[in-house]
């Protein structure tokens, strides 16, 4: 494990495993487990800041019996803001409350907005690391420069749910981020991987590739304690290759209004009626409206029958096949990683014997 992964998440066992803070099914139940199990647990959040100060009051009294967690100054899980929506004076006073270990940031309308709330978390509470996400080796440059994080996250463009509109995978954006900015004096700078990770496979991957830890977001939403509407979990364990059953676009934004989201940011999910119709060309009034009918049909719109909600996926949706604990996922990557670089290195070994002989 990196050793500043050591020093600042002094709980956390490697391989690093991360649950991606999904708004809605990311609350205190997944993010504790995920930290009792020695992963990173994060607790989703947007603009419902009295939402998030419960959440944090029910971790608190979580972890408060396990003296691993108890006895250190921050609380071991981190939360997500979006500066374009959240309010930063709210927000503020919670962290300075609660003293998260972890403030991930990501979808500022402009970089610059980054380094203001940087500068007020460090103010309220020091011992708080800022983690960021960005879609793209030049947005992880400026963002370094701009405000020094703690940890960089790199998001690809197998992500479900929001992401850089424009993007590659993780197999060439960590690693060029990577020579990027070591070459512009940030080689210290932690990288964390997301996108399209949900088994030991691809966290083997992303490790392979330069990154210290990897957050996994629609693995984590078949998890038992994630806050997954019935159906739409049903819908993502029925769902096989993603790259045909997923797709990125902003209509997804659209179905209950005009988006709010920033203009660089779209969103992959399932391709759904709605989807379907956007593509074939309906107008977005009528797609609302059909959207509006289904949700009142009694199952949120997630159903088989007329499938038309939002359901953020990744890429690796096709790889997500059952429902676990949480803390059973996170143990279970864990193994299957150390598993594939043993058999790596050994492998590795072997072939080096042979050549000198």
């Amino acid at each position: 494990m990196d050793s500043k992964f050591c020093t600042d998440y002094p709980w956390v066992s490697s391989p690093v495993i991360i649950n991606a803070p999904m708004e809605a099914a990311a609350g205190d139940e997944l993010a504790t487990e995920v930290t009792k199990a020695g992963g990173i647990g994060m607790i989703g959040s947007a603009v419902n800041m009295d939402d998030l100060e419960a959440k944090l009051e029910r971790a608190k009294e979580s972890l408060a019996s396990y003296p691993k967690m108890s006895s250190r100054s921050t609380l071991p899980l981190g939360i997500d803001l979006l500066p374009f929506v959240s309010k930063l004076d709210r927000a503020i006073s919670i962290i300075a409350k609660y003293k998260p270990a972890i403030v991930w940031l990501f979808a500022a309308k402009v970089f610059d907005d980054y380094a203001t709330w940087t500068l007020a978390i460090r103010q309220q509470s020091p011992e708080t690391k800022i983690w960021i996400q960005v879609g793209s080796v030049t947005a992880a440059l400026q963002v370094a420069k701009l405000c020094h994080p703690d940890v960089l996250v790199l998001q690809g463009a197998d992500a479900g749910g929001h992401g850089f509109e424009r993007g590659a995978s993780i197999v060439s954006l960590v690693p060029e981020a990577a020579d990027v900015l070591r070459a512009n004096g940030f080689g210290d700078l932690p990288l964390v991987a997301a996108g399209g990770l949900a088994d030991g496979r691809g966290v083997a991957a992303a490790l392979a590739l330069g990154a210290v830890g990897a957050v996994m977001g629609t693995r984590f939403l078949a998890a038992a304690e994630a806050r997954t509407h019935p159906q739409y979990r049903a819908a993502l364990l029925k769902a096989k290759d993603g790259a045909m059953s997923t797709v990125r676009s902003k209509v997804f934004d659209e179905l209950n209004g005009p988006s709010v989201w920033p203009e660089l940011y779209d969103g992959r999910a399932l391709a759904t009626n709605s989807y379907i119709d956007a593509a074939d060309g309906v107008a977005i009034e009528k797609i609302r409206e059909r959207h509006k009918e289904a949700i009142e049909d009694g199952d949120a719109g997630f159903g088989e029958k007329n499938p038309r909600a939002a359901v953020w996926a990744g890429a690796g949706v096709g790889i997500v096949n059952d429902v676990k604990p949480a803390a059973e996922i996170v143990m279970e990557v864990r193994n299957a990683v150390i598993g594939i670089l043993s058999r790596l290195s050994a492998s590795a070994s072997s072939e080096g014997k042979l050549s000198l002989l």
